[in-house]
């Protein structure tokens, strides 16, 4: 899910760059570039709260 929702802002970013929306493309590749830290984030939290649950 996560990956197909970054892969729609990633292409709304590139088609609305083509024709020439700067403001547009701006917007969604700022959102696109924080969805991607918030799930890079999470996915990382999890990986080392999973390991260490191991741990115990």
């Amino acid at each position: 899910m996560t990956g197909i929702l970054l892969a729609l802002f990633l292409m709304i970013a590139l088609i609305s760059g083509t024709l020439g929306f700067a403001v547009l493309t701006g917007i969604v590749s700022l959102v696109a570039k924080a969805l991607f830290l918030l799930f890079l984030i999470l996915f990382l939290a999890f990986l080392f709260l999973e390991r260490r649950s191991r741990m115990s």
